[in-house]
């Protein structure tokens, strides 16, 4: 599916749900893809990406912003604390703020660097033990926990259970973002992106319906 598609189908759910288009941010996660393909959409016109790994996005977007001004890149994936700084330096936003570790390292290195990245708190909305996110019932705390030092929360992000429905979810989060005073939710993918915007997401991350499924071989 072309990235034009794909942007009208956001155009049409936000019109549906009473939605300003301006108010969703089409991230398009770029992890795993070979360089010429993600240049493609670059040649279209995006700018917003998404990478899992911090070394791969080392590896790609120095390269690209050469070529291409106002890039903005999002690490959307687990961070370790040893990755930490590379990932400030390299990205504008990091959606995977989920412990108190990584919280407290990211707020010295920006002490250390003089800037940091927005950041979106991961919630493990579904409490599934193989998959990162603070739990519902901490997410009030940890929020507070990060803003007391003085880190840049925007919002919050999730991955529903593939097994179970999304909404829930989605409702969910927006519950906690909402009673903490955060407006930013990251949630939705290639295949609930709609459903997402549905539930006020603000960031929805779309990968494979641009780019075609990944070859991880």
């Amino acid at each position: 599916m072309s990235l034009s598609e794909i942007n009208a189908r956001i155009d049409k759910a936000c019109a549906d749900h009473g939605r300003d288009r301006a108010d969703v941010q089409l991230i398009a996660v770029s992890k795993v893809q070979p360089n010429e393909v993600v240049e493609e959409v670059l040649k279209e016109g995006h700018r917003v990406f998404g990478e899992n790994k911090v070394q791969e996005a080392a590896g790609k977007w120095p390269m690209f912003r050469e070529s291409y001004d106002g890039i903005e890149l999002h690490i959307i994936g687990p961070l370790q604390s040893n990755k930490a700084r590379q990932a400030m330096e390299l990205a504008q936003w990091i959606h995977t703020v989920d412990r108190p570790k990584i919280a407290s390292t990211i707020a010295r290195l920006a002490q250390e660097l003089g800037h940091c990245p927005q950041l979106f708190i991961q919630v493990n909305t579904g409490e599934e033990e193989q998959k990162a996110g603070v739990m519902p019932a901490d997410a009030d705390g940890f929020i507070k926990e990060c803003l007391a030092m003085d880190l840049p929360v925007r919002g919050l992000m999730c991955i529903p259970p593939v097994d179970e429905e999304a909404s829930l979810h989605f409702a969910l989060l927006r519950k906690i973002a909402e009673r903490n005073g955060l407006k930013g939710l990251s949630m939705g993918m290639s295949g609930d992106f709609e459903k997402a915007i549905s539930f006020g997401a603000t960031h929805v991350r779309v990968g494979s319906a641009i780019f075609g499924e990944r070859n991880y071989g």
